[in-house]
């Protein structure tokens, strides 16, 4: 009988072949597909070839075959080789879409009967790589299997419809990251354990060399970002790091994966200043007093990369990230700077091309250069300008009408990892994505689509948030806000094989709270601060009843996470703690062993919990840079630049009572973290009680975004048929009002209202004046 089964089952399965096979474009486990790609097609285009073939034996256990173009049931081309352009026509394929289109791809069935083929063609040679990419996580390739452990499951078949077509182009031409701030993750695993094993590996010297982020390490970032899609990289610039060009093999292994190499906005004309002026300059990094040693040490890079695949950051600051040297007033800044971007343009012309506007060029007014660029810096009309947040997720600046007609166009750089006032966050990965898509979306509706970069920390443990930024960034406004739920259950269920929306309350919790206070934020500490009473950890916000429903909503994640932990396939437990145990456990820990403290220290609670907690983290972190024999050592630190909020907590007390985040009565809350968009005019109404008073105190918290046009940012508050009030919530600079901003997350106006006809109830409106109105809580006092 059961030979009978196995018989049918086996015929059932061959028929249902047959019939997939009539009408499909067909790869079965075993079967040694094969391929067509000219020879001659870029070196870009070989490695992602190569990476398919890999990819290929990991998901259908054979390894692709070389075959003609007449007669590979693959072709791989990109449509400015005469040849593809000839045999695309011969299948009647039209090219128009795809030309003169940048690094955009097609994908396309051919044919009919037992005779499908695929045709994978690009309009340049990015966008035939990315067909590729695209091609195999299609297949089943997360592009993060080597960064996050999560290898392909190998499958029985895999299927297109014959009359399956599939053509994209990027809606930002240049996306990436920025490796950053990495004493203490990336810098230490590479150069103490991923580069000496990679050389030891290849027969070379293994010692440790203290600071290298090297070729080896480059190449697992490049194709991280290749299977991305994304296309340009900011190199670590760190003074414990040795500079990118100053590593043998780390150009070419950007070449090789076709990667533009930038700059950060203090390292002009592909300089790490930090890392090098002290190797290669002479006397002081003073445009001012020592021109002459300064423009040399711009054009010795210059002429190294002439050939290179490059976006040029223009201007000065300091030899780090700090004002320049010789100009202190802002119009002294701006003489100099005109002066610079005319000096590091003629070196572009002399050595890169002689017209220079074809050389791609990037202006970032960050920190003190916005002022610069706001009280009259002319920058050339073919250079991009790179547009940043305050560091904490808010953009500073949007291009006005006018800036829009620019012809560089305007890019954006943009933080999910912070060291600097008013407190770091270098450890978990808390920005939402609500945020992100909020503020990203709103500089794309005004023109910023040439450059998006994310600065990333260490890559790990953002790399759910890079993913998002690339992915928007390609998909531009086609990516809108109903999106973000579905793409998390699907990211994560590419990484885990497992239902993916079942995460998405936790993760809701895990971005909600951490919104309202990040873990960093948790010991009431702040950095680069003169005050010496904000070295010293202290009370936050919170009342004792606020703190327990904190912490019980911090448990009831842990406890659903627990539970879904028992359906996470095995192969994908590593992958499962990198990228959910980790962040939600170390996140619900630190609530505890910070929120626990200040319960104790108001003899609430006892010591021996915050304890318990601290020793948590320093457990898991041990796991995690212990995973898959050592691979993360070193990846992980529980303590980033050693700040007090991550210390055992001192044993004190105090007899100062609590103080709550929320004093009065709540009468407004969003269901989103970042509040309710109010498009101008558009308005939210709530209905009041007032016991008949004269008066009424109403608090308004709303998302603290920066002006979208001119220097305001205001919405209407009206009490029934009221006159309305208009209040405006945008701060300056890093003023004391914008620090306890980015802090909460929320700014607040509170104002009283004279309440002229006694009522028992009555209705408050807000409405919005200006774009960027969110409107999170609304609170009497």
């Amino acid at each position: 009988m059961k030979q009978v089964f196995i018989f049918i089952y086996l015929l059932f399965f061959a028929t249902a072949m047959q019939a997939k096979d009539a009408k499909a474009f067909l790869l079965t486990k075993n079967e040694a597909v094969t391929l067509y790609c000219h020879k001659n097609e870029a070196l870009v285009v070989q490695t992602a070839l190569n990476l398919f073939r890999q990819d290929y034996v990991k998901v259908l256990t054979a390894s692709p075959r070389t075959e003609s173009l007449k007669k590979a049931r693959i072709v791989v081309g990109t449509i400015d080789n005469p040849e593809i352009a000839a045999w695309a026509a011969e299948q009647g394929i039209c090219l128009d879409r795809l030309q003169g289109k940048h690094e955009g791809f097609l994908l396309k069935v051919l044919g009919a009967g037992n005779k499908y083929r695929l045709a994978v063609l690009g309009s340049d040679k990015r966008g035939t790589a990315y067909g590729l990419m695209t091609l195999v996580r299609m297949m089943g390739v997360s592009p993060w299997q080597w960064w996050a452990d999560c290898e392909p499951t190998p499958r029985e078949v895999f299927q297109l419809e014959a009359d399956f077509e599939r053509l994209e182009v990027p809606s930002v031409a240049y996306r990436g990251i920025f490796i950053n701030d990495e004493d203490w993750g990336l810098n230490p695993w590479s150069s103490n354990n991923y580069e000496p094993k990679m050389r030891q590996r290849n027969g070379e010297d293994s010692t440790p060399r203290n600071g290298e982020i090297g070729p080896y390490t480059h190449e697992r970032i490049f194709e991280l970002l290749l299977r991305l899609r994304a296309n340009i990289f900011w190199p670590a610039m760190h003074e414990c790091t040795v500079p990118f060009y100053l590593i043998k093999g780390n150009k070419e292994v950007a070449d090789k994966y076709g990667i533009l190499i930038s700059t950060s906005h203090c390292e002009p004309m592909m300089r790490n200043t930090n890392g090098e002026w002290r190797k290669a300059g002479l006397g002081d990094y003073n445009f001012v007093t020592n021109a002459k040693q300064v423009v040399h040490f711009w054009e010795e890079r210059v002429k190294e990369l002439s050939g290179s695949d490059c976006l040029y950051t223009l201007g000065m600051r300091g030899v780090h990230d700090s004002a320049m040297e010789g100009a202190k007033t802002i119009p002294e800044q701006v003489k100099v700077l005109t002066d610079v971007l005319k000096v590091q343009r003629d070196l572009l012309a002399r050595h890169v091309n002689a017209q220079v506007d074809k050389v791609p060029q990037q202006f970032i007014p960050y920190k003190e250069v916005l002022d610069c660029y706001h009280s009259g810096l002319q920058v050339p009309d073919d250079v991009t300008l790179i547009w940043c947040d305050d560091n904490y997720g808010y953009i500073r600046h949007f291009p006005t009408e006018q800036e829009r007609t620019r012809k560089g166009g305007h890019g954006m750089y943009y933080h999910a990892s912070y060291w600097g006032r008013p407190h770091d966050y270098l450890w978990l990965a808390t920005t939402p994505p609500e945020l992100i898509h909020a503020e990203m979306q709103r500089a794309y509706r005004h023109g910023v689509d040439k450059v998006w970069v994310l600065n990333v920390g260490d890559i790990k443990p953002a790399e759910y948030l890079i993913s998002l930024f690339v992915d928007m960034a390609w998909e531009g406004s086609r990516f809108g806000k109903d999106k973000l739920g579905a793409y998390m259950a699907r990211w994560y269920e590419e990484q885990l094989g497992m239902e993916g929306k079942e995460l998405l309350p936790l993760w809701k919790t895990y971005y909600d709270l951490s919104f309202k206070l990040r873990p960093e934020f948790l010991g009431g500490t702040r950095t680069e601060e003169k005050d010496p009473k904000y070295k010293l950890v202290s009370d936050v916000p919170m009342n004792e009843k606020e703190i327990t429903e904190r912490l019980s909503q911090c448990r009831e994640m842990i406890d659903a996470m627990n539970r879904l932990e028992k359906r996470v396939p095995q192969s994908r437990l590593d992958a499962w703690f990198q990228l959910v145990k980790y962040p939600l456990s170390a996140m619900a820990a630190m609530n505890e062993k910070m929120l626990g403290a200040q319960l104790a220290r108001h003899r609430l609670a006892n010591w021996d919990k915050p304890l318990e907690a601290f020793n948590r983290i320093v457990t898991l972190t041990e796991k995690y840079n212990a995973l898959k024999d050592g691979k993360w050592e070193g990846i992980m630190s529980w303590q980033p630049r050693n700040l007090p909020v991550f210390a055992p907590v001192k044993e004190e007390y105090v007899d100062a009572p609590l103080t709550a985040r929320t004093n009065g009565k709540l009468v407004f809350q969003s269901d989103l973290c970042i509040g309710t968009e109010l498009l101008p005019g558009k308005d939210i109404s709530c209905l009041v009680e007032t016991a008949n008073a004269d008066s009424l105190v109403v608090e308004i918290r709303t998302l603290p975004v920066h002006p979208t046009n001119g220097n305001v940012v205001r919405y209407r508050l009206q009490l029934n048929n009221e006159q309305p009030i208009e209040l405006d919530f945008h701060t300056e600079g890093r003023s004391e009002e914008w620090k306890r901003n980015v802090l909460s997350n929320y700014a607040s106006r509170m104002v009283k209202l004279p309440l002229h006809n006694k009522k028992r109830e009555c209705k408050l409106t807000v409405t919005a004046v200006d774009e960027g109105v969110f409107v999170q809580e609304i609170v009497i006092h």
